[in-house]
């Protein structure tokens, strides 16, 4: 699979950013982003997206009211966006280039080849924990023992898939399990699981109590030649680091990322998603993520295409094009 080739912002093309002049658009336009559950990450970041694209906050597109929709997350989002139930909405980069592409967890399933992507928000890494007194090194050493790959139906699942068959595995080498990041460390806890995947912005709850409560974690690196192969046929995955002390006691590791992206429906009129992405680019958001949830900080112009698999929308790309992110 070919990848597609961007280049990232310059120091003179970031400071351009705020360049183009905002167009206004009909008054009272309603836009609902949606997000995920309101225990998780996408919900804080949708409402700050929210607030910053609403006139209402002196910086966002004149006649524009946004608000943040509470949902089931990304699986049910891409649905959402294709059926016209949504105006926009956080996705996994795999998940929406799933089902734009009809492949993956679309497979056999009609494509939703209506998405269009906005920006790359933040990277969300592939966590491969492990007991450190279990001898598994490598994801190769995987092989014979008791992994839980996540729930049916999970993009971590697909993605767990994806990282195995890349070392010469299918889960037919493991004594697999197919549980939630929960259950699975509560597994670990009680020494009945050796490992197990989950796909998420770093730190996940569930890892950081294991590590606190056991101090025997360990993250296994997705480095080297398995990783090359993957970031060359999928164009939804970027080189990922999580770092020391994100988890107590963990060393960093090399992994792969998934980006949380912005995504919306292709009918969407192409000025107004260009005002929305001029408005997630000015100063005025840039105050708002970086004051509003530490994911928020991550959220850099610099990132925007980071991982993009499916297509701009022409509104966003008519930005990017004109402050020079794009060939």
């Amino acid at each position: 699979m070919r990848r597609r080739r961007f280049i990232q912002l310059s120091p003179a093309a970031m400071v351009a950013v705020a360049a183009p002049a905002m167009p206004a658009i009909a008054r009272g336009q309603f836009f609902r982003i949606g997000t995920g559950g309101p225990g998780g990450t996408y919900f804080p970041i949708g409402g700050l997206l929210a607030s910053a694209i609403s006139e209402a906050s002196g910086g966002g597109v004149k006649g524009m009211v946004a608000s943040a929709v509470a949902t089931q997350g990304a699986l049910a989002n891409v649905h959402a966006i294709a059926a016209g139930q949504l105006e926009a909405a956080l996705a996994q980069a795999d998940i929406a280039y799933w089902a734009w592409s009809g492949t993956g967890l679309f497979d056999g399933r009609p494509r939703l080849d209506s998405l269009r992507l906005i920006a790359n928000l933040y990277a969300e890494t592939i966590h491969i924990v492990v007991r450190r007194s279990a001898g598994i090194a490598s994801v190769a050493d995987l092989r014979g023992r008791r992994v839980s790959l996540d729930e049916p139906g999970s993009g971590t699942l697909v993605d767990a898939r994806i990282v195995l068959e890349a070392y010469g595995l299918t889960e037919r080498d493991l004594r697999a399990e197919y549980l939630k990041a929960g259950p699975a460390a509560d597994l670990m806890r009680d020494g009945e699981l050796d490992a197990f995947f989950i796909v998420g912005g770093a730190p996940i709850g569930a890892i950081a109590e294991l590590a606190t409560s056991i101090g025997d974690v360990a993250l296994l690196p997705i480095e080297g030649p398995p990783a090359a192969r993957l970031l060359e046929h999928y164009r939804f995955f970027s080189s990922g680091t999580i770092a020391a002390g994100t988890y107590q006691g963990v060393d960093a590791v090399q992994t792969l990322a998934v980006g949380a992206q912005l995504i919306v429906p292709a009918r969407l009129p192409d000025d107004l998603v260009y005002a929305v992405t001029v408005a997630l680019w000015n100063a005025n958001t840039r105050r708002l993520l970086d004051a509003g949830h530490p994911k928020g900080k991550l959220i850099r112009p610099e990132t925007a295409l980071l991982g993009a698999a499916i297509p701009l929308h022409p509104g966003a790309e008519r930005f990017y094009r004109e402050t020079g992110a794009l060939n």
